[in-house]
């Protein structure tokens, strides 16, 4: 194994390896300052992170305003308090190593106020943001007015020099490194564009120079690039490291430490993740943001393939071949549909499935009667937590709303990852990993259900394994 060199990020020498920043709660304070204590990056979620009462107890977040506008900004203040929280917590846990940044979704609802009501109180206290899910050009103009860097998150070449050209290039002083996270194995979500095709992944190493050239071709060929997704033995990557063709490389873990002491998920959670197999880990299209996302198979996303699985198209009037009237609901509405169709809406009607929900698409899917409470429940109570919502037809814009009709196929992603988050059930709620996951099982630095620290998992890391 090739020694693994310090290299510059900013004006500051750090170790190489990077902790991905997962969404709500599930990379923190704690986790990220004991990972830059090692020497590395820490990188705590910027997306409704906790903040604590004076006894240390998590402040649930719970919203008392009527409309979903009011709500929303009770999100936004919820975002700020717990972005400044956890960003004093790792820096008093880092004693000044490594770095600190914060990790934030683009499209996540109230990005912008949330970034600049967190850095405008942690001068000093976060180096950087990393920032993907979605085009963030903004990124660059928020780094420079507080003097951090920014981490834009690529799939790309093609989306990083899109950032460039519109915005980036007048703010290349504060550009830290570019993350470019594989759509097709990083947890969470991902990049795939429409001219991918998630059943067949691209070399990572192809993709990546392309990057560089395109780095090299706006003058950067030194400003690190961090490898994210897939990343577990750094052995396997021993060809990237002070590889000329490259240039400057970082790693990212975002799956292995989820599984250490400080990591924040419940014990029930990191359990489950020694006990995965491979494709336990599903990439699919069911999140509200309308990217693909990638994570662990469960009872949660299951429920979600049958509604998509029991999905016709339907008429308002018999027309063609939708000639077959289906009646549904307590006053008896009526819409149509071919034979086929018909047939198959009669025997789910008959299996429980008795209630029928119109997507944006043209189509019905049919869901139990406790489901459909759920999913009308969650659609009223929506506080905005996207920029834009598939699910429950919420946006940030003027008029607060996408102009489709709410879409029963997805769900309320923050209510079912603050759940997780915080102890909830790992059956029914949404549970992101990478797509290496299933090697916890298979890692011989696991066997008998070790857990390491963060500083015991980096130093692992650093011999290749």
């Amino acid at each position: 194994m090739k020694t693994l060199n310090s290299l510059f990020i900013g004006n500051r020498e750090i170790l190489p390896l990077i902790e991905g920043g997962k969404g709500i709660s599930a990379s923190n304070g704690r986790s990220a300052g004991a990972w830059a204590f090692t020497g590395g990056i820490g990188t705590f979620s910027g997306v409704n992170a906790d903040s604590y009462d004076r006894d240390g107890n998590i402040i649930s977040q719970i919203y008392t305003g009527k409309t979903r506008t009011e709500r929303h900004e009770e999100l936004i203040q919820f975002g700020i308090n717990g972005g400044i929280t956890q960003a004093q917590i790792a820096h008093e846990i880092s004693g000044g190593h490594g770095m600190i940044n914060m990790n934030v979704l683009w499209e996540m609802g109230g990005a912008v106020p949330i970034i600049h009501g967190v850095l405008e109180k942690v001068k000093g206290l976060v180096h950087g943001i990393t920032c993907g899910a979605g085009m963030p050009y903004k990124l660059g103009e928020i780094a420079k007015e507080y003097d951090v860097l920014f981490y834009p998150i690529v799939s790309s070449a093609r989306a990083f020099s899109a950032l460039w050209k519109r915005a980036y290039h007048k703010f290349s002083e504060n550009l830290g490194a570019v993350v470019y996270e594989d759509p097709w194995l990083a947890g969470g979500h991902n990049g795939l564009s429409n001219a991918e095709d998630p059943t067949k992944p691209q070399s990572p190493y192809e993709r990546v120079l392309a990057l560089r050239q395109v780095l090299t071709e706006f003058g950067h060929s030194m400003i690190p690039i961090v490898m994210a997704g897939g990343v577990w033995w750094l052995k396997e990557w021993e060809d990237w490291i002070d590889n000329e063709e490259l240039g400057p490389i970082a790693f990212q873990f975002g799956t292995r430490p989820l599984l250490t002491q400080e990591s924040p998920i419940s014990d029930a959670w990191k359990n489950h993740l020694l006990t995965l197999n491979p494709g336990d880990v599903y990439l699919n299209r069911f999140s509200p943001t309308g990217f693909y996302s990638s994570a662990v198979e469960n009872a949660f996303l299951k429920e979600l393939q049958g509604r998509e699985a029991r999905q016709v198209s339907y008429a308002e009037q018999a027309t063609g071949e939708a000639t077959f009237g289906f009646e549904y609901g307590p006053r008896k509405r009526l819409i149509f549909l071919n034979a086929q169709d018909h047939a198959m809406a009669t025997k789910w009607a008959q299996s429980g499935y008795t209630e029928v929900l119109k997507t944006p698409d043209q189509t019905v899917v049919f869901v139990t009667p406790e489901i459909a409470d759920t999913i009308h429940k969650d659609q009223v109570d929506c506080m905005g937590c996207l920029s834009a919502c598939n699910f429950s037809n919420w946006s940030q814009n003027e008029s607060h709303t996408t102009g489709r009709k709410p879409d029963p196929r997805s769900f309320c992603i923050q209510k079912s990852l603050q759940s997780i988050a915080h102890g909830g059930d790992i059956e029914n709620n949404l549970m992101f990993a990478g797509h290496n996951a299933y090697r916890f099982a298979q890692d011989s630095f696991y066997n008998d259900g070790f857990i390491p620290t963060v500083k015991q998992l980096v130093e692992r890391i650093k011999t290749g394994y």
